[in-house]
């Protein structure tokens, strides 16, 4: 199974601005957003053995926090992998 999850609103979303490499944070609606992600998904049965994100704090923050509830009372150890090469496009 493939799911591709893009990260919660962050403070440039809101304000409808470019982020690209700005490693911008996320606003509380994005990290709500985030965890209602991860609930969704474990209220389906999805478990992952392995998960990748960019080195953006927005999109890790966004994994970290979704995987805290597909990982809820589960003893699945998911490998988080994060990496440059899958950041944004960078603007200049």
């Amino acid at each position: 199974l493939l799911v591709l999850l893009r990260h919660g609103e962050s403070l440039w979303n809101s304000e409808n601005r470019f982020t690209g490499w700005c490693d911008v944070h996320l606003t509380e609606d994005g990290e709500e957003e985030a965890i209602e992600a991860g609930t969704v998904l474990a209220s389906r049965g999805h478990s992952f053995d392995v998960a990748f994100t960019s080195t953006l704090h927005r999109a890790s923050h966004s994994l970290d926090l979704a995987m805290s509830k597909i990982n809820e009372g589960n003893t699945i150890d998911t490998e988080i992998i994060r990496s440059w090469r899958l950041n944004e496009r960078h603007y200049g």
